[in-house]
């Protein structure tokens, strides 16, 4: 059957089970619910459930959820009530709960007959568990939650799971890193929707700093480092955070802490699981990162305040690991 091609607005619909993450309910239902504010006409959204009513998530907090399938239902099963025609989108929510509905057939089965009847479908967390067990991942890349991301892989392995980006895009499947990451999934979804200028209303009225690009890694240069043991390493780390434009070589780093260069670079990998060289890149990228969001500098200016003293350095650090240039960043998810 052919997915539907629907004008005008377009039905969300969410599928929740018991001790689902009530956050990747509401954060995305959220940002569309202000796009419709905003732009009326654009969406109307349906929590669902196989189970529908009171559909509690896992911090408590009930949900009252329709009936999946009186919204998308099997085309063959005459004596149901079918809304496909105006279902667009298909969000999974992930949780605690998503290991028990993926073993339960008739979410997995809803789930790849939901699919089949919309234009896309999506999971925010661990919600790509569902995805996979009804073989909607296989042949594709895929993100889930960082410390979800190696079960997915072991689990479906036709799937190409990268535990890096906060929301992937393939085909008519979208797929998002954990809790928070739903909403920057939203505002991608928004965005190709109603393009780039409503998504980043949304943003801002969402308070959300800014924007972030798919192609974003899951955590920020002081997240991903553990937290050294050694304060004399953990000062570094603050140092290295706030002059990003300093000499931050590993001669330059030893020096500070009183290391021989060989013992730092041991220890520092040791506690707090990089290489200086990659510790510093990151925070230099996300500093870069920073003022192409929030500044109208020029690139040879940013890339001096970040360290990487010429535009070139920069760039190359950027296509390695945001996956896109500075100047593509900026032109994408500057804030206005």
């Amino acid at each position: 059957m052919s997915r539907p091609s629907v004008p005008g607005r377009r039905t969300i619909v969410f599928l929740v089970f018991p001790d689902f993450q009530i956050l990747d309910l509401t954060g995305p239902l959220e940002v569309f619910s202000q796009a419709e504010r905003m732009r009326p006409g654009s969406y109307s959204l349906r929590p669902v459930a196989l189970e529908p009513g009171r559909v509690t998530a896992s911090c408590g907090l009930p949900v009252i959820a329709e009936a999946a399938r009186d919204v998308i239902s099997d085309p063959d099963d005459v004596g149901s009530v079918s809304g496909a025609d105006g279902a667009d989108t298909l969000v999974v929510a992930g949780g605690r709960g998503v290991r028990v509905a993926a073993r339960d057939d008739r979410h997995v089965a809803w789930v790849a007959q939901a699919a089949a009847r919309v234009r896309r479908t999506t999971s925010v967390c661990t919600g790509a568990f569902l995805l996979g067990q009804a073989g909607l991942l296989d042949g594709r890349r895929a993100t889930t939650h960082w410390q979800a991301c190696a079960e997915l892989a072991e689990r479906f392995p036709a799937v190409t799971v990268d535990p890096e980006p906060i929301f992937v895009h393939d085909g008519p499947i979208w797929t998002s890193a954990g809790v928070t990451a739903g909403v920057d999934l939203a505002l991608g979804l928004v965005e190709a929707d109603h393009g780039g200028a409503l998504a980043r209303a949304i943003a801002r009225q969402l308070v959300v700093f800014v924007q972030r690009p798919g192609g974003q890694t899951q955590f920020s240069a002081q997240l991903a480092a553990q937290r050294p043991a050694r304060e004399p390493l953990r000062r570094l780390q603050s140092f290295i955070a706030e002059h990003p434009d300093a000499d931050l070589s590993v001669p330059a780093l030893a020096s500070r802490v009183g290391m021989s260069e060989r013992h730092f670079a041991r220890v520092f990998r040791a506690e707090t699981g990089s290489s200086p060289a990659a510790h510093v890149e990151a925070v230099r990228v996300e500093t870069a990162r920073r003022l192409l969001e929030t500044t109208a500098d020029g690139l040879d200016r940013i890339a001096r305040a970040s360290g990487f003293g010429t535009i070139a350095t920069m760039h190359r650090a950027f296509r390695r690991t945001v996956r896109v240039t500075p100047g593509e960043y900026r032109a994408r998810f500057r804030s206005a």
